[in-house]
């Protein structure tokens, strides 16, 4: 969320971004008009409220002749402000439910595009595998080393499910335990998260309102299930006021994710690219409010990540993501795509995004230093490892003529020391 004083002195740039981003920039003049509208009736409110404050204290001085009609116009004047502070209210939740929908302005350097495809490469590592024979898909490979069965994952649960079976859970596992092991030895702190969450961290963290369609919900306790472990994580001090001493905090959290993937019908609809349930592990850090700062931690958090997928062998290029491709939130997203080859391109495996104060100002989430005043801290988030997106990658990629596959060397210990699925 803006701060309201900095949206009222810049609607230009918020409703530039909100072109940009392919958003509602007709929200920037509501929002002007609404809270015009609130802070007259607040002000009369006020002013009210403190008419009565004067009044009462001079009817102890008045004879029972002016007291009398003193008192009938005390009742009026709290029929008034009553009347005003529903008003006062009614507004304040039109002008706080429109702040709630406006998006953060975008840095400088981020490529103007209406979708993903205008998104611009920044970085290749290695090139494309390059096979001497016809290579399978991830999905036919896995079916005939009988470690994959999507059509009883289908059976149990709808589309978009699926089965691991033997090897390939291990190495689900193998990839996700060496992701946390990876972050430990870069002093993230590992936390384990609730997966069920109320309404104010999925508003806070900037996915309500407007992502309920993508969100599994348990309506009658008025929760969700998360599609990140970055809502947890950013959400833990909500309402708090840390100490400047205590930051940067870096976490990392294992999390079980849920996504209805709404609006896809008809995408990607074989394999375990697009699925509704997966394993992920993330990666948030909330610090200073300083955009210098985020910047540095932003490529920070990008490098644990790339350095990853180098340990896994896997070829991948990074991308400034355009305006329009970018959330509400952010201020600037990198995306990680890893090479397929049964897609014959990359495809979207880590997602690395800083948003300065806009999701703490939503969870009114502040550090201060000594007496001075309490700033909002910047959050940032990134994917260590997300899976089974990433089994694409380790199947298809280091798949063998004789449908073996090779383990990549790190994940061999939590293997046990095997050096192929077969």
């Amino acid at each position: 969320m803006l701060d309201p004083k900095w949206l009222r002195e810049n609607t230009d740039v918020v409703r530039d971004a909100a072109k940009r981003k392919r958003m509602q920039p007709e929200l920037v003049d509501d929002f002007i008009e609404k809270d015009q509208a609130y802070r007259i009736v607040l002000q009369q409110v006020e002013d009210l409220r403190a008419e009565l404050k004067t009044s009462s204290a001079l009817l102890g001085a008045m004879t029972a002749a002016e007291r009398e009609p003193a008192l009938a116009a005390q009742r009026e004047k709290k029929l008034s402000l009553k009347e005003l502070e529903t008003a006062e209210q009614d507004l304040r939740v039109v002008v706080q439910d429109i702040a709630m929908r406006l998006p953060m302005p975008p840095a400088d350097d981020v490529p103007d595009g209406k979708d993903d495809s205008e998104n611009v490469e920044i970085s290749t590592y290695s090139t494309p595998t390059q096979f001497d024979f016809d290579p399978q898909s991830h999905y036919a490979l896995a079916e005939k080393l009988g470690i994959l069965d999507i059509k009883r994952g289908v059976k149990i649960s709808g589309s978009r499910n699926y089965l691991l079976l033997g090897d390939l859970a291990r190495l689900e596992r193998a990839v996700l335990n060496y992701a946390i092991d990876h972050m430990l030895a870069r002093e993230f702190q590992l936390v384990s998260v609730p997966t069920l969450v109320n309404r104010a961290c999925m508003e806070g963290t900037g996915y309500f309102p407007g992502g309920e369609e993508q969100a599994y919900l348990a309506e009658r306790d008025d929760l969700a299930l998360i599609g990140t472990s970055e809502v947890p994580l950013t959400s833990i001090h909500s309402g708090e006021v840390l100490d400047v001493s205590e930051l940067p905090l870096r976490r990392v959290a294992l999390s079980p994710c849920y996504r209805r993937e709404a609006g896809t019908y008809g995408k990607d609809t074989k394999g375990l690219y697009r699925v509704h349930q997966f394993w992920k592990v993330e990666q948030v850090v909330l610090g200073p409010n300083d955009k210098d700062w985020s910047l540095a931690e932003h490529k920070r958090m990008l490098g644990h990540a790339t350095d990853l997928m180098q340990a896994l062998e896997l070829p991948y290029r990074v991308v400034n993501v355009c305006t329009g491709d970018l959330g509400q939130g952010q201020v600037q997203k990198f995306d990680i795509e890893t090479w397929m080859p049964s897609r014959g391109n990359y495809g979207e495996t880590h997602s690395a995004s800083r948003f300065h104060d806009f999701q703490t100002r939503r969870l009114n989430l502040r550090y201060k230093s000594g007496n001075d005043k309490p700033q909002f801290c910047h959050s940032l988030n990134n994917t260590v490892i997300a899976s089974p997106r990433v089994l694409i990658a380790l199947l298809e990629n280091h798949q063998n003529a004789d449908g073996t596959v090779n383990i990549p060397q790190v994940l061999q210990p939590y293997m046990g020391g095997q050096q192929t699925i077969s």
